[in-house]
């Protein structure tokens, strides 16, 4: 899941490594229960060696469109901020990455829903001086304590020396 180090500038730190919460696949998964279900009632009913071929075909076809494409898009997406920058990569056979600097981070905010609550993750929302101007990364785990990790690497960068105050 961690970035390749080959794709770090000198001096730069993996802080956080992530993918996308497991409850991704929950979808998945019950397509996989849904296909497998469907086909073996069909086979039931028919009783024809060469229909029941055409019956399994189209569930494995359904599986790998249903099941194995999001699986192997979870598996290859990932979330990394370092030191320095936000990193994001995704896709399987098309790889796409987008790289924002901590410099051009203006807010880190993040929403929760009912579901994302109970199962412990939610999305970051990311603003930066960009002209996107705004990034969400969906079904982050702990993402509370991701944006507390992120607010207090955007005010290291900005206040690098801690202060004296006297007291």
């Amino acid at each position: 899941m961690a970035i390749s180090q080959k794709l770090l500038n000198d001096g730069e730190t993996v802080v956080i490594s992530t993918r996308t919460h497991p409850k991704a696949l929950l979808g998945p998964l019950f397509w996989l229960v849904v296909v497998l279900a469907v086909a073996v009632v069909a086979t039931q009913y028919i009783d024809n060696g060469t229909a029941d071929l055409v019956v399994w075909v189209l569930a494995a076809a359904a599986v790998v469109w249903l099941v194995l494409r999001p699986l192997l898009v979870w598996l290859t997406a990932s979330y990394t901020i370092t030191n320095r920058r936000l990193i994001t990569r995704h896709g399987v056979l098309t790889r796409r990455g987008h790289d924002i600097p901590l410099s051009r981070i203006s807010d880190v905010s993040y929403e929760l829903g009912l579901i994302d609550r109970m199962l412990g993750c939610g999305t970051l929302v990311i603003s930066d001086a960009s002209t996107n101007g705004r990034v969400a990364l969906p079904d982050i785990p702990h993402v509370e304590e991701t944006q507390r990790r992120l607010n207090q690497l955007l005010h290291e960068m900005n206040d690098p020396s801690p202060r004296h105050d006297g007291a």
